[in-house]
């Protein structure tokens, strides 16, 4: 791709931006690790939530989306669109308590929620895990994903550019911290978004239209709706009805997955524990549902169905979205696109450095091994945490062959923990044992299933997927429930500490509540939480598909779920203002 003096004008005017707003946020950073790690508790729910959505709008996610739209038509992504489920979960159940909790980061839970040596163990472990090879394979994963997008449109070597892009990005983050992050999210966001529609738009127009982008994707797949579906066909030959239902009933409650972990976690916690209070935390997660998993999508999508009419045949699908961007777009729209990748590369891999940092100082350094720190040696050791975690994360780069192999790699080796991280909020039994037994348990059992018995889950008809997931599910529940039942419970003191802080409340607390004095506490929000839950995902799903319909031919229908889309949203609305706890916080 021939870049005009125009395209790197909008280039370099992105990078002197994004480097003015890490500099503008490095002398806030300085003054604390509260204010490095979670911005001083100060986020409105409109920043905090927009950062997360940035967040997940790494270089990776419109390669992966177009490339499974691409092999499997528009349903191929339930792989990630039922975990709408899990992210909802969050906002109505446990966005509040994250909030109340009051920690650093989201390990350091652990020792709020559990006591003794076992608690310490597992808050050690779990950072290490998360912070080093769990956050090193996704950053892996989104650097691939950039250097096919660099290779295929400039032309270059996409390892040394990319270099170059991971050393800026890694510069400002460990200079300005959380405040850094989230002022360049919030711009990163908005130019990648613009970029990603101007494709879409160039795409759609260069197969003749939205008419025509329709019937040539339907020639390609053999139907309208194995190609532009939002539920597949029933004889679906890559989601056959036993994968959706495990999407749908298993995978969101069952799976850890950065972004949608069950009952909260990783950089979603980062950003409510960041909020200013438990209003907006709620706020703040639900824009990113919203925004994250009914909007953003379909610019992508319309890409990856025009793929397959303008490059039919490729080896790799998922470079057609930079292909279409190469032959498409002309001055000075390809050095917006460029820079859009940059922003949405640069916003994913800030917030990990930063993220994986804070596991590394707050659980392991302040933790185990200098629990005195000062305030500036808390600060400058976060910044050298984020500079190693940088070294490192280039190691693992090439390791990965596809983004999509990546993400069901995760899913895989994290199948069976979900459930643990939910009750551990509601059930008072649950101790340190319960989460370490789960962790185990899940990557012995997966693992095993991959390389010992053959099952494979990138195999394209979904069948080995299923049946990794559904097996450690099923192993990693039973050894977790059977290790909670044999072990003993938490210590009183430390079940009674947790509940006066936190006050989740149900019937899962009622014996420690009732010896505190506080009778039949209702968990915040009430029996509406449910009602909200559903609600909620109701509206996601029908933003989703009606969307869908207004893009692909089918207005009245598009027309009928956007408007249900809204009534469930209104709902949702009412419901809150019902909340006197939660319409107090204004």
């Amino acid at each position: 791709m021939k870049l005009s003096a125009s395209d790197w004008l909008v280039v370099a005017a992105y990078f002197a931006l994004a480097g003015a707003l890490g500099i503008l946020a490095a002398r806030r950073a300085g003054r604390s690790l509260a204010d490095y790690f979670v911005s001083g508790r100060s986020l409105p729910w409109w920043l905090a939530g927009t950062s997360m959505v940035a967040t997940t709008f790494a270089a990776d996610t419109p390669l992966a989306v177009t490339g499974m739209v691409a092999r499997h038509g528009v349903s191929a992504n339930w792989l990630w669109w039922n975990l709408a489920l899990s992210g909802l979960l969050t906002v109505f159940f446990f966005s509040r308590l994250w909030r109340r909790a009051g920690v650093l980061t989201d390990i350091e839970f652990t020792e709020l929620r559990y006591g003794g040596k076992a608690a310490a163990l597992l808050r050690g472990v779990r950072a290490l895990y998360l912070a080093v090879p769990i956050n090193l394979i996704i950053m892996g994963w989104v650097t691939r994903a950039m250097v096919t997008i660099l290779e295929t449109a400039l032309g270059i070597s996409g390892w040394s550019a990319a270099l170059l892009l991971f050393a800026a990005t890694a510069a400002y983050s460990t200079l300005s911290g959380m405040w850094g992050v989230i002022l360049t999210d919030f711009f990163q966001f908005a130019v990648a978004m613009t970029g990603s529609i101007v494709l879409a738009i160039a795409a759609v127009n260069a197969v003749g239209g939205l008419d025509q982008l329709a019937a040539g994707a339907a020639r390609h797949f053999g139907s309208a709706e194995a190609a532009m579906g939002i539920l597949p066909p029933p004889d679906s030959p890559w989601l056959p009805l036993s994968t959706l239902v495990v999407f749908l009933a298993v995978q969101w409650w069952a799976v850890w997955y950065p972004g949608a972990e069950p009952g909260g976690g990783g950089y979603v916690a980062q950003r409510m524990l960041a909020t200013k209070d438990e209003r907006h935390s709620l706020l703040a997660t639900l824009w990113f549902n919203v925004a994250h998993y009914a909007v953003r999508p379909w610019p992508w999508i319309l890409v990856g169905l025009a793929t397959v009419i303008l490059y039919p045949g490729l080896e790799n699908p998922e470079q057609g979205y930079v292909r279409a961007m190469v032959d498409l777009l002309g001055s000075p729209w390809k050095g917006l696109l460029l820079a859009a990748f940059a922003a949405a590369y640069m916003s994913t891999i800030s917030t990990h450095l930063n993220w994986g940092a804070s596991y590394l100082v707050n659980d392991v350094y302040l933790r185990f091994v200098r629990p005195r720190a000062g305030a500036r040696e808390q600060v400058r050791v976060g910044r050298w945490a984020t500079v190693v975690l940088m070294v490192l994360a280039f190691g693992v780069m090439g390791m990965l062959e596809t983004v999509e192999a990546g993400w069901r790699f995760l899913l895989a080796i994290s199948a069976g923990t979900g459930l643990v991280l939910i009750l551990r909020w509601y059930w008072w039994r649950v101790n340190a044992w319960s989460e370490l037994s789960a962790m185990a348990a899940s990557l012995i059992t997966s693992l095993t299933f991959q390389f010992a018995l053959g099952y494979d889950p990138t195999d394209p008809s979904g069948a080995g997927f299923a049946v990794v997931i559904v097996g450690t599910v099923a192993v990693t529940t039973m050894v977790w429930i059977g290790v909670t039942l044999l072990t003993p419970p938490e210590p009183a003191a430390t079940l009674e500490s947790f509940y006066r802080r936190v006050r989740p409340g149900g019937p899962g607390w009622r014996a420690v509540a009732l010896k505190l004095g506080h009778h039949n506490d209702p968990i915040p929000g009430g029996w509406l939480c449910w009602v909200n839950w559903v609600a909620g995902v109701s509206a996601v799903y029908l933003t989703l598909a009606g969307t869908g319909e207004l893009l692909l031919g089918q207005p009245a229908r598009g027309w009928l779920a956007l408007g249900a889309a809204a009534g469930a949203m209104a709902v949702v609305a009412r419901n809150l203002k019902k909340d006197r706890e939660f319409s107090a916080r204004r």
